[in-house]
């Protein structure tokens, strides 16, 4: 079984994720199943269709949720120093063409979000930054192209 690297944040936010599914979601479809069962004729009854796709697709979700739950290894961030890039690492890097500087958190794939600087490690960014230092260039071959940067501040924070 292949363990999902998370931050502790990241694990908080699917835990919270689980719990409001399981005790305010589940049983708020189980009520709109009933009541819409209670209308008659299920065969043609779009409201009972409707809530039981909810239902579906939310334990379906939540079966997701405790899968990664399970599997989760979380990396306690303060832990974390040096000057070598790996997970948790929060990278400051210039592109070397535009000047561009860019900040990105390097995190597990269920918590990365581009507009909030995290990336998933499993990305292509973060694959080219893993084992580099400060002062290093990297090439990263993404889907626009193939980019230069420098690499200018590597902290844990």
């Amino acid at each position: 079984m292949e363990k999902v690297p998370m931050t502790a944040a990241g694990y908080a936010m699917l835990n919270d994720e689980l719990k409001n599914r399981t005790s305010v979601e589940r049983p708020r479809i189980i009520a709109a199943i009933s009541e819409a069962r209670a209308h008659g004729d299920l065969s043609e009854n779009a409201e009972y269709h409707a809530a039981k796709e909810q239902q579906s697709l939310n334990e379906g979700r939540i079966a997701e949720l405790e899968d990664k739950l399970g599997r989760a290894e979380v990396i306690d961030l303060t832990k974390l120093s040096g000057d070598t890039i790996k997970f948790g690492a929060t990278v400051t890097m210039i592109d070397e063409d535009t000047e561009e500087k860019k900040r990105y958190m390097i995190v597990g794939d269920v918590e990365a979000d581009v507009s909030k600087g995290k990336i998933s490690i499993s990305s292509p960014i973060a694959r080219a930054l893993i084992g580099k230092s400060l002062g290093d260039s990297v090439e990263v071959t993404a889907p626009g192209g193939a980019r230069s940067y420098e690499i200018v501040e590597v902290e844990f924070i």
